[in-house]
């Protein structure tokens, strides 16, 4: 029996991971602007145990709405209705440091992770879309460099207000009709580059401290952010060399910070066409590909690609350096097109066969075959040094996710890689991540000791 134990999130992604589900009729995307919808995704991947569901998210409509479902609703809003339906499961949201602001965002957090009782957890992205700019009155999408820089900021601030209030600064004495401690209420007085925020925050500290600090993005800025600040790292891997090694650099840059390398999650990515048999499975996967636009595909990877792949024939093969200044896993300029750089040059497809494979889950891994060979390759990226866990993004909503929790989940808990109950109640419980100290409290004990 194992004693390290997977951890499993749901990704939800309207109606579904492949970029045709919506077309497929095993999928419903008749209701992905029904909240009751994702509440049924929320309780069958609680009632499978997994550690939590995640949201992706955007501040901009994606241009491809002519061959999609490209709209989205909020996912703080959505995964506080979750939270309504159930009592166990992590319920994780993408918010952008770039178009929000930290105050309001710590209070969206604060809330959910009150809601809930200490469920919540925050995918902190930079935005990578230009067209969000526009949005909010800006010509012009910030460079990466200013987008990570404020970023640190924006999670420092973030920490700041939560930690505004000490444990204990609630007093609730009626007796003498002191509510809170005001000495233990610090401002955060937060002065940046790029960020101002005075404090201090206007509720108390969450029941996990702060939400889950979660981060996705696998370039170089994107992973050095990571190590000093993530807790959960969400990646995209295609093979199991390229996994070891991202997991392998995140987890000594890490150590390097001081940090103590378990307390960082590494979570790929995996879409499991799942089939009694192998040609079932395959079948299935092949059904769905018939069902792309290519239109929409070309699109996906116009801004990736160093040639117009539009121009050639669906039927031509990939030039290979198509993707050619796209770096390695560990120097990596843009992420994802290390990954399909990695496709290319390993399986020299035709341009079809290129945006079949990037239509299963936009670059992540897919995998058909049975559950028991799913079974395998999740234990064997597990124990092999190149995750911690797995996002499981299933092709289709609700049926593909109720196939990976009836037949591949039962596998691993067989083999002892899974837990059989649930055995704390907040996200980080479920993660075994401790609860944060109190960054204000420490350096007032810090001062007392010194005098």
């Amino acid at each position: 029996m194992s004693t390290r134990q997977l951890h499993l999130n749901a990704f939800i992604y309207p109606a579904g991971h492949h970029e045709a589900a919506w077309r497929h009729p095993r999928s419903q995307p008749h209701r992905v602007f029904d909240a009751d919808y994702y509440q049924e995704i929320g309780k069958a991947a609680e009632a499978a145990l997994f550690d939590a569901v995640f949201f992706a998210d955007g501040p901009a409509l994606r241009s491809e709405a002519a061959y999609s479902t490209a709209g989205r609703l909020e996912p703080i809003t959505v995964l506080g209705a979750i939270a309504a339906a159930t009592e166990r499961i992590g319920l994780i949201a993408t918010a952008s440091t770039t178009y929000y602001e930290p105050y309001n965002l710590a209070r969206l957090f604060s809330t959910l992770d009150f809601i809930s009782k200490g469920r919540a957890g925050w995918n902190i992205v930079t935005t990578s879309t230009d067209a969000a700019a526009e949005n909010f009155g800006l010509t012009a999408h910030p460079d990466p460099v200013s987008r990570y820089k404020r970023a640190a900021e924006f999670v420092d601030t973030a920490t700041r207000l939560w930690d505004s209030w000490e444990d204990d600064a609630v007093l609730l004495d009626r007796d003498n009709g002191r509510y809170a401690d005001t000495g233990k209420i610090h401002r955060a007085e937060f002065v940046g580059e790029h960020l101002t925020v005075r404090g201090a925050f206007n509720a108390p500290r969450s029941p996990q401290g702060y939400p889950v600090l979660v981060q996705a993005g696998a370039s170089n800025d994107g992973r050095a952010f990571a190590a000093r600040y993530a807790e959960a790292i969400f990646t995209a891997h295609q093979s199991l060399s390229n996994a070891q090694a991202f997991y392998s650099d995140i987890k000594a840059q890490a150590k390097a910070l001081g940090r103590n390398p378990d307390h960082i999650k590494i979570l790929p990515g995996l879409s499991p066409f799942i089939g009694d048999t192998e040609t079932a499975a395959k079948e299935l996967e092949n059904e769905f590909n018939e069902l792309t636009v290519p239109a929409y595909g070309l699109n996906q990877i116009r801004g990736l690609a160093d040639v117009d792949l539009s121009a050639l024939d669906l039927d031509a093969p990939v030039p290979l350096d198509a993707f050619g200044e796209a770096g390695n896993v560990t120097d990596n300029k843009r992420s994802r097109k290390q990954v399909v750089a990695e496709i290319v040059a390993k399986e020299r497809p035709t341009v079809r066969r290129l945006l079949h494979r990037l239509a299963g889950a936009r670059g992540h891994r897919v995998f058909a075959g049975t559950p028991e060979q799913i079974a395998d390759t999740i234990e064997e990226w597990f124990t092999q040094g190149a995750a911690d866990g797995f996002n499981v993004m299933p092709p289709y909503y609700p049926g593909g996710l109720t196939d990976f929790t009836e037949h591949v989940v039962p596998i691993l808990q067989r083999r002892g890689l899974f837990r059989t109950e649930y055995t704390g109640t907040t996200l980080r419980d479920h993660l075994g991540l401790p609860r944060p100290e109190n960054q204000f409290a420490v350096r007032q004990a810090s001062a007392q000791n010194a005098s």
